[in-house]
């Protein structure tokens, strides 16, 4: 095909797609480019996760679990933590001391609770019955729940969750959630526990779920204005305080 007959083609599709608009004798309409729906924002990122997380399972793709096991335990031949037990839980300690510090979010405490419990439920409901269904056996043979990776799903959602309620404050605190996430899914593979599709497909569903818990948030649910509800971090006491003035 001739170059300039390319040239047209895709100056035609950007054309398409892009920003457009429409206007009448009192109003202008302005259209979103396809990159800024919803629908691609939202399920982008996890198709693409998920996606390539199948492309190379086993010895498939271009840098096959196969692969990426057999570097992994050539550069680090006895490594072993429990570390990523608990750093799932970390955004979670994030959001409690950025709304300790007085950071703004998305939601109040209360709403962002449900959300956790929601995402969660959503994540288990995609992760448990695929454990099953696929039945792929751990690379350290130790049974056949492989796929996907449950403790990085886990620390997805968390990561996600910090990302959504403080994205307008600043893009850096959902990163270093996501950072920490990833370290999660790392650790897994370092542990021999978990394959490299594992992990991937694990970081989809764990975005994903908490995407279809905030897009199916839509009855907000507000307290008493008489009655509080907040984390609470002292020397003496660490929980949630309940306040209510009469």
């Amino acid at each position: 095909m001739d170059l300039r007959l390319y040239l047209f083609v895709f100056l035609f599709l950007f054309n398409t797609l892009g920003l457009h608009a429409q206007s009448d004798s009192n109003t202008v309409v302005l259209k979103k480019k396809w990159y800024q729906k919803n629908s691609v924002k939202y399920f982008a990122a996890p198709a693409i996760l998920v996606g390539y997380g199948v492309s190379v399972s086993g010895n498939h793709g271009l840098y096959s679990s196969i692969d990426a096991k057999k570097d992994i335990h050539h550069l680090f031949p006895d490594f072993s933590t429990d570390a990523d037990d608990y750093l799932k839980y970390v955004p979670y300690g994030q959001y409690v001391l950025l709304k300790l510090l007085g950071t703004p979010s998305q939601h109040d405490f209360f709403n962002v609770a449900l959300l956790i419990i929601k995402s969660n439920i959503i994540a288990s409901a995609m992760v448990f019955p695929l454990k099953n269904i696929v039945g792929r056996e751990r690379p350290d043979k130790s049974d056949f729940m492989s796929f996907p990776s449950g403790h990085t799903t886990d620390a997805f959602v968390a990561a996600a969750i910090l990302h959504q309620e403080f994205k307008d404050i600043s893009p850096w605190i959902g990163v270093s959630g996501y950072a920490v996430a990833a370290s999660v899914g790392v650790c897994r593979m370092l542990n021999n526990k978990h394959w490299q599709s594992d992990v991937l497909a694990g970081a989809g569903i764990g975005i994903l779920s908490v995407h279809l818990a905030y897009l199916t948030h839509l009855n907000r649910f507000h307290l008493p204005k008489k009655l509080t509800i907040s984390p609470m971090v002292s020397f003496h006491a660490k929980g949630i305080g309940i306040n209510y003035r009469f």
